[in-house]
């Protein structure tokens, strides 16, 4: 099959008037004369041996074959551009997006970035949040760091790190717990999972509360402690996630006793290929420490 080849000047032409449906825009933008716009979708034209626009009295419009046309070339030049983006003081920056459940983020990766980015200049990463639902296809994401077992159809995981839960409140209201069932008398506040309070207290050798117990759910651990922060309630949420409220004495862990319902993973689609970048991420997530220091 012989390839055609056409100079880049015609194509980039035809695609800045066909997106404004106008030469003389299309030379504005360019920073060429009407006249060379003209001349170049003319040439395209007799290359392709067909025409592009339709010339009408208000400007022109494109034909089925300038329509076919366009979208193929703005997706070109948008990658075109955007890799020529990725140059920086002459390296090669590869981007990774990275969803990640916002617990982990602010408790783990957000005070770890500074050092990953000195050591790997050339990676640029494009962070997005989630509550631990999330659509790595559909969101177009190289890696998902989730909280659970590790099992997900489809996905492979590697470990990061635990994340057992235990009782966090404010120093006030932990001088009121002399003893784990002193929790009862307070509101409890947990995520969607029902039996996580049910279960700590087994796990501390007590009752679990009763139907009626002043319960509030949350959909994130950040904002649980927030609302821990403010002596709504006590939270029943990772401590590792919050070392820096335990540091700073604002919240405080009155009990040792800790339960798991899973861990930390960074995942990622079995049907997605690892870049170069991608696997010095995932080593990098895998050699920090489990505590920051």
């Amino acid at each position: 099959m012989t390839r055609r080849y056409i100079p880049l000047n015609a194509l980039r032409a035809f695609e800045a008037a066909a997106r404004h449906l106008s030469f003389t825009k299309a030379a504005i933008e360019l920073h060429v004369t009407h006249a060379a716009i003209s001349q170049q979708v003319k040439s395209l034209e007799q290359q392709l041996n067909c025409a592009l626009f339709i010339r009408v009295s208000r400007g022109v419009m494109l034909t089925t074959e300038g329509e076919s046309l366009l979208p193929v070339l703005h997706e070109t030049f948008d990658r075109v551009a955007d890799t020529l983006d990725r140059f920086s003081a002459g390296h090669f920056r590869e981007k990774i997006k990275v969803g990640v459940v916002g617990t982990f983020a602010t408790g783990w990766l957000f005070p770890r970035l500074s050092a990953f980015q000195q050591r790997f200049p050339h990676i640029e990463l494009q962070l997005s949040t989630h509550n631990n639902r999330v659509d790595t296809a559909a969101e177009g994401l190289d890696f998902a760091i989730r909280f659970g077992n590790g099992a997900w159809h489809g996905t492979e995981a590697q470990f990061i790190c635990d994340a057992p839960l235990t009782p966090l409140c404010t120093p006030q209201l932990a001088a009121q717990l002399r003893q784990p069932s002193d929790v009862l008398k307070h509101r409890l506040l947990r995520s969607y999972r029902r039996d996580e309070w049910t279960q700590w207290l087994q796990a501390a050798g007590e009752v679990a509360p009763a139907p009626s117990q002043d319960i509030m759910v949350f959909d994130s651990s950040v904002i649980m402690l927030e609302a821990a922060q403010a002596g709504m309630g006590i939270a029943l949420a990772p401590a590792t996630m919050f070392n820096h409220l335990l540091l700073s004495e604002r919240i405080v862990q009155p009990f040792a006793t800790e339960i798991s319902f899973g861990g930390y993973w960074l995942t990622q689609l079995q049907s997605r290929p690892t870049s170069t970048a991608m696997r010095e991420f995932a080593q990098w997530i895998r050699s920090q420490p489990p505590e920051e220091t």
